[in-house]
C-alpha cells in the first residue's frame, strides 16, 4: 500500500510540474510579438543601431553579427524579438539568403 501511495504521489507531481510549465509558457508569449512593432517596416534606419545590440547582445561573435544585423536592418527596416531566432516575424529578415543559400540575418 506504502509503494502505491508513493507511486501516485509521484506521478501527481509530474502532472502538476508539467501543468505548471505549460501555464507559464502560455503567459511569457502572451503578446510578446506585436506586428507593429517587430513586422516588416515597423522600424526607421536611425533605430537599426540600438535594436541590433539589444539582438546581438548575447553572441561571441558580436562585431559580424552587428555588421550583418545593421545591414539586415536597413534593408528590411525591421529587426526580430529575442537574442536569436523568432525570424518569421520579419519576413524579409527571415528570407534574405546568402550565395550559398544560408541565411544572411543573424
Amino acid at each position: 500500500m506504502a509503494r502505491s501511495s508513493i507511486a501516485i504521489f509521484m506521478l501527481a507531481i509530474i502532472v502538476l510540474s508539467m501543468l505548471q510549465t505549460i501555464v507559464m509558457a502560455s503567459k511569457a508569449t502572451r503578446g510578446k510579438w506585436d506586428p507593429r512593432r517587430y513586422g516588416p517596416g515597423s522600424l526607421r534606419r536611425s533605430q537599426c543601431p540600438k535594436e541590433c545590440n539589444r539582438r546581438c547582445g548575447n553572441t561571441q561573435y558580436h562585431k559580424a553579427c552587428i555588421t550583418f544585423c545593421n545591414k539586415c536592418c536597413r534593408k528590411c527596416l525591421c529587426v526580430p524579438p529575442g537574442y536569436y531566432g523568432n525570424k518569421q516575424v520579419c519576413s524579409c529578415y527571415n528570407n534574405w539568403k546568402t550565395k550559398e543559400g544560408g541565411p544572411k540575418c543573424p
